[in-house]
């Protein structure tokens, strides 16, 4: 519930930023404003995850799930859509329909998702987030991958492995005193993007 009101409210807030993105992405390039990436929740359960669209249009289809900073399939608005994290926005839909929480470990695709150890399926036990320790972490993983020669396979072996142990912590330590600490290192972190 403290979700749902927290939510409403920064959509509130939010809604003339994400009015004047959605009218910037469709006059870049005519294509769609959001994408609707396929990921895996709370239980196993698969939905659509909401993103203003950063990428060309059928990006995955010509190239790998990790991205780095100078992937050419990111478009102009999309560079500067990441760097804030803006293209997040959408997510509220998401928290809006229950479907993901404010705070929590981030959704996986479901292929990532088929290789969990059993350790790694306690994930699954809560509401994926918009926001977690991982999140803040790694908030400029573009950059880490893009010194990288492959970054699928740098995305492997130097983020995955972590962001499970940030996910698993916060499974184990979930509360409203973390999700509140979280909420306010994910506001600095991206205030701090800027500087």
């Amino acid at each position: 519930m403290v979700d749902l009101a927290i939510a409403i409210s920064v959509g509130v807030v939010l809604t003339p930023l994400g009015v004047a993105i959605a009218m910037a992405i469709k006059l870049s390039d005519g294509g769609p404003i959001l994408y609707a990436a396929r990921r895996v929740g709370r239980g196993g359960r698969t939905f659509a995850m909401y993103k203003f669209r950063t990428m060309v249009v059928d990006a995955e289809k010509v190239g790998g799930s990790s991205t780095s900073d100078h992937d050419p399939r990111i478009t102009k608005i999309g560079h500067h859509l990441r760097r804030w994290k803006f293209d997040e926005i959408p997510q509220l839909i998401n928290v809006f329909r229950g479907e993901m929480s404010l705070v929590g470990p981030r959704p996986q695709v479901e292929w990532d998702v088929e290789r969990y150890t059993l350790e790694e399926r306690r994930l699954l036990s809560v509401k994926p987030g918009v926001t977690d320790w991982a999140s803040i972490r790694f908030r400029n993983e573009g950059r880490i991958l893009a010194a990288e020669e492959d970054p699928e396979e740098a995305y492997d072996r130097l983020i995955r492995p972590e962001k499970i142990v940030l996910g698993l912590a916060y499974v184990d330590e979930a509360s409203m005193r973390t999700d509140i600490k979280i909420m306010i290192a994910t506001i600095r972190a991206v205030v701090g993007t800027s500087s």
